[in-house]
């Protein structure tokens, strides 16, 4: 007999910025019907507003430190309310709000200009948050639809223009194709282990590997195949194929924003998934998790070919594209080193601490290509950023702080996060993969400055379009990056209460 749940069994205040999230968006969805064409300012603004009221309630519980096993949940279990749902639900806000600033004037004056823009912006967002909320597998796969969708769908926001729409199909069919393989793993591990939930599927893989028994390969089947669905939305190698034409062809203001709430949404329920519910997955005859080899594989490969590729391109869009996919590498490599017992937690704490520093970095750089770039979203070659220093001083010094974070210059957040990541993988003897990373780190220098090099010793026109909400998105995501670079501790603080349970 079906027992209607209370508000206790529930617990809806435990899911407070998720809930005040997806309320506010829902009301804005019918708001927005109100709001006259020529004003849809006000929805930007009441975007805004929603995204900071569940900010300030995530900042308000993200001291409070949550042992996962213990801890507390809500909806039986489904939503886990601990340190690290707070930091991801931050890092989420922060990116949703300076995508809402950089989106603004990019839609005004290309003529995009509609309330739904900012709606599936939020929903978009809450699926990230609820991905790092994720306390069971089936939360796993709700989440990352919210995510997605509303993602495919801005993609082709600029619906008039090719480019867009091809982008927009591209990511839809790929990411139908990724989900597959996500529900597929998840239904393996279900036949494993009888349960989706975290903790049930931690207890039942003990019991396997203590008995031996024929099924555990079932469950390495299953693993394999949500980290080939996670890595599709992280851009992991060999899962990367739509990332360079989706983000060259989409509108830039929804790149800037998809480029990081994907990752952060990915790399959330990956951490959720293989450090929280299977990190004693451990074969016989090895020390440490039975998918560490791959994870560290797979990272390997992404940052040497994210790294190589980009050395070649010109267009901007398609450069950061495929940093954005070296970049992923080198979470990977945090995420690898939680498979070995005793530095779980530091590699969580450098995976969250890397996503907050790249979040500023990388909304950053792509606002400054929304400046530069022409209505026609033309002009984003590195050709068209010649002569900027001189014309626009202030933007050029805002894309050098963003390239050197990039690169992982020193008093950078870039560098803060690169730290923290080495760090965990050489705890977890993670060597080999951690000499990949600084070696390519030292090739990427040269595309990042390449640009530096353009914008202040290049003759150029150095044109570019900046208004007061533009220009505001990029001073925070500057000024951000350059604090976080200058006051680590500020970035240690926050993943400070991050520890995990269960086995981990």
């Amino acid at each position: 007999m079906f027992t209607v749940p209370s508000l206790s069994d529930l617990n809806l205040a435990a899911t407070l910025p998720a809930t005040l999230l997806a309320l506010g968006a829902s009301v804005l969805l019918v708001l927005d019907l109100f709001v006259p064409k020529g004003r849809k300012a006000l929805t930007a603004w009441l975007a805004l507003a929603v995204l900071g009221v569940s900010l300030i309630v995530a900042l308000l519980s993200l001291g409070d430190v949550v042992d996962l096993g213990t801890g507390e949940g809500a909806f039986f279990g489904l939503y886990i309310a601990d340190s690290f749902t707070d930091a991801v639900s931050v890092i989420v806000l922060v990116t949703a709000m300076l995508g809402v600033a950089v989106a603004y004037n990019y839609l005004e004056r290309t003529g995009m200009q509609r309330g739904e823009y900012y709606v599936l912006l939020l929903f978009s967002a809450l699926g990230a948050m609820l991905m790092g909320a994720a306390g069971d597998l089936v939360t796993v796969f709700v989440a990352l639809e919210l995510l997605s969708i509303p993602l495919y769908i801005l993609s082709g926001f600029r619906w008039r223009d090719e480019g867009s729409e091809e982008s927009a199909l591209k990511y839809f069919i790929l990411g139908a194709f990724a989900s597959g393989f996500l529900v597929y793993g998840i239904a393996l591990i279900y036949g494993a282990t009888g349960t989706t939930a975290f903790g049930g599927i931690w207890a039942a893989t003990r019991d396997l590997l203590a008995a031996d028994a024929a099924t555990k390969y079932v469950l390495l089947l299953g693993a394999g195949m949500v980290l080939a669905g996670l890595g599709f939305k992280v851009a992991a190698v060999p899962f990367h194929m739509w990332t360079p034409d989706v983000y060259q062809g989409a509108p830039t203001s929804v790149v800037a924003y998809m480029s990081v709430a994907a990752k952060v949404g990915g790399f959330a329920a990956l951490v959720r998934v293989l450090a929280w519910g299977l990190p004693d997955f451990v074969l016989s005859g090895q020390s440490a998790a039975a998918w560490q080899s791959t994870v560290w594989l797979i990272a390997a490969l992404t940052m040497i070919l994210g790294n190589v590729v980009a050395v070649a391109q010109n267009n901007l869009k398609r450069l950061l594209a495929y940093s954005s996919i070296a970049h992923a590498g080198y979470i990977l490599i945090a995420v690898a080193a939680m498979g070995t017992a005793g530095v779980a937690n530091e590699a969580a704490r450098a995976v969250v601490i890397y996503l907050m520093a790249y979040a500023f970095t990388n909304v950053g750089a792509f606002a400054v290509i929304v400046a530069v770039e022409r209505d026609d979203g033309g002009h984003t070659d590195i050709d068209n950023v010649r002569g900027l220093a001189k014309e626009q001083p202030v933007l050029a010094a805002s894309m050098a702080v963003f390239m050197l974070s990039l690169a992982g210059v020193p008093l950078t957040a870039g560098f803060v996060g690169k730290w923290f990541v080495f760090k965990a993988g050489l705890a977890a003897d993670l060597v080999p993969v951690t000499v990949i990373g600084v070696l390519t780190s030292a090739i990427s220098a040269y595309y990042y400055l390449r640009v530096i090099w353009f914008m202040y010793f290049e003759e150029g026109e150095g044109k570019a379009q900046i208004a007061w909400p533009l220009a505001w998105g990029i001073s925070v995501a500057a000024i951000g990056t350059l604090i976080l670079g200058f006051f680590p501790y500020l970035l240690s603080d926050m993943a400070r209460g991050i520890a995990l349970a269960f086995g981990g």
